[in-house]
């Protein structure tokens, strides 16, 4: 096996735009999830809306880059508000199911041929990168050392994706730790109690709806930034992986999301590396290459469960924050 490759790839995901998307997305979740106590099971749908958004904006309207990441950001609120209204007052597994099927629809809307001229349909979208790789401040050229050697335009989409999730991990600290961040953990712990104090907990759990949304899609946008729009990705396996990755890091915290998808992404690659070498190496030779592949998502499943019933809090998270999961 070569072990300097597995390395070296494996290495290079810790600055991904992958691991950055889905650090904004868990953020997100967290906000809902881990302090306001919202069973989302639909976050992909909110990143689909994000990169979607940003996508159109630019391919249909000829918007600038800057101006289509408010948009999709936008429409992630919108969609928000649309789904919070008649669903918010469910609480634990209906709410999941009903979030759940929402960005499920929100998928095959993409996907349908009605809206084809502008969705891409089954196909996608892409080539929508031209107003913001012509923004790079970076001359061009091939930068960095070692497995984190990336062209100007890989840079740019980096430091793009970093600024946006300090600036969200900043906005979601400052949140948690204002009288706001405090009435919405009352909720997660007793809803029916704050609502005794005079809170309207219908009005929170909007505002921390919409805030998570906007967050899990900018998490969208960067996964989108360097490539192309798939409806293919915002399946339901997506928000498995994201919600991995938050318990992994603790739900009820600002930097356990962060520290949950450096975590994934890093095991991920590793596996995918790793693995189809075992087959080659005939060590696994009972296996293919695709087989040995698909072996990692069946091993997150399993680490999955593992975490909710041994490690609910996660690696940064305290048990006293997530006694409501019991």
């Amino acid at each position: 096996m070569d072990w300097l490759q597995i390395l070296s790839n494996t290495a290079s995901s810790i600055l991904s735009p992958a691991t950055i998307g889905y650090a904004l997305a868990a953020l997100g979740l967290a906000v809902h999830f881990g302090y306001a106590g919202l069973l989302n099971m639909g976050i992909a749908g909110f990143m689909a809306i994000g990169a979607y958004g940003y996508a159109i904006s630019i391919l249909t309207f000829d918007l600038p880059w800057w101006l289509a990441i408010l948009i999709g950001l936008a429409a992630s609120a919108v969609f928000a508000l649309i789904l919070g209204v008649p669903t918010l007052r469910l609480r634990g597994d209906y709410l999941a199911i009903v979030t759940i099927a929402a960005a499920e629809v929100v998928r095959l809307l993409f996907l349908t041929t009605a809206f084809d001229d502008v969705t891409g349909s089954a196909d996608g979208l892409s080539g929508y990168h031209a107003s913001f790789r012509a923004s790079n401040p970076i001359p061009d050229g091939t930068y960095g050392f070692g497995p984190w050697t990336y062209t100007a335009n890989d840079w740019w989409v980096r430091i793009v994706g970093l600024i946006t999730l300090a600036v969200a991990v900043l906005v979601v600290w400052l949140l948690m730790r204002s009288p706001w961040g405090r009435v919405l953990k009352g909720i997660r712990e007793d809803e029916d109690a704050v609502r005794a104090l005079g809170k309207n907990v219908f009005s929170y759990k909007m505002q921390a709806l919409v805030v998570g949304g906007v967050i899990a899609a900018a998490g969208g946008i960067v996964y989108a930034l360097p490539s192309a729009v798939s409806p293919g990705v915002y399946v339901t396996s997506l928000t498995f992986f994201i919600w991995t990755a938050l318990l992994l890091g603790g739900a009820a915290t600002v930097f356990g999301p962060l520290l949950g998808s450096l975590i994934f992404w890093v095991l991920q690659t590793f596996l995918s590396n790793f693995l189809p070498a075992l087959v080659q190496a005939g060590v696994l030779p009972f296996m293919t290459q695709i087989q040995a592949g698909t072996l990692r998502f069946i091993l997150v499943g399993v680490a999955l469960m593992l975490l909710v019933i041994f490690m609910p809090q996660g690696i940064l998270g305290n048990k006293k924050e997530l006694t409501f999961v019991k």
